[in-house]
């Protein structure tokens, strides 16, 4: 038994606006699962670039709200290094 997948009928519509891309610029004629198997193996091939695709779209700081941000710190005049970082989140 294949496993099946359900999509939508604008997604089926792609499909076979691509397959008769394929037909008329190849002469072969591919099924929809021949295309669905290749579009996966080039995503597999891509995983930073698809899974970027899927990210929110990140919006950094403006240099005012940075300099908002960083003008609620103080300086408690005490040397930190990573090994007294170290000491009071592991010991």
């Amino acid at each position: 038994m294949v496993p099946s997948v359900t999509v939508t009928d604008r997604t089926k519509a792609h499909l076979e606006e691509l397959r008769a891309k394929i037909r008329l610029e190849t002469g072969r004629t591919v099924t929809q699962q021949e295309l669905l198997e290749w579009i996966v193996l080039e995503a597999v091939e891509s995983t930073d670039e698809l899974s970027d695709s899927f990210r929110d779209e990140f919006e950094p700081l403006t240099d005012d709200e940075i300099d908002r941000w960083l003008s609620g710190t103080v300086s408690s005049g005490v040397e930190t290094d990573e090994s007294d970082i170290d000491r009071v989140l592991y010991d």
